[in-house]
């Protein structure tokens, strides 16, 4: 799965430079994350580093975008071909 983070953001800008994938961007009122882009960390770290950092646990997984741990590494792989 990837992540999202809820409408309880409260902007603090510390999970969008943990993102080892640049999933997570400002949106209009809150930070968002791209589904296309989120590993959940899987092939970087061993635990997601936005949920981490979050001081509000605001950030669950998006029951939208279910993925296997296999399909983040595949995925993880893909965005960093070289390593």
């Amino acid at each position: 799965m990837a992540l999202m983070i809820t409408d309880e953001c409260i902007n603090c800008d510390v999970c969008e430079p943990e993102c080892p994938n640049g999933a997570i961007s400002q949106g209009d009122e809150i930070y968002v994350i791209d589904p296309k882009l989120c590993t959940e960390c899987v092939g970087a770290y061993d635990t997601p580093q936005c949920v981490e950092v979050c001081p509000v646990d605001c950030i669950p997984h998006d029951p939208n975008h279910e993925e296997s741990p296999d399909q983040l590494e595949a995925k993880y792989k893909s965005l960093h071909p070289d390593g």
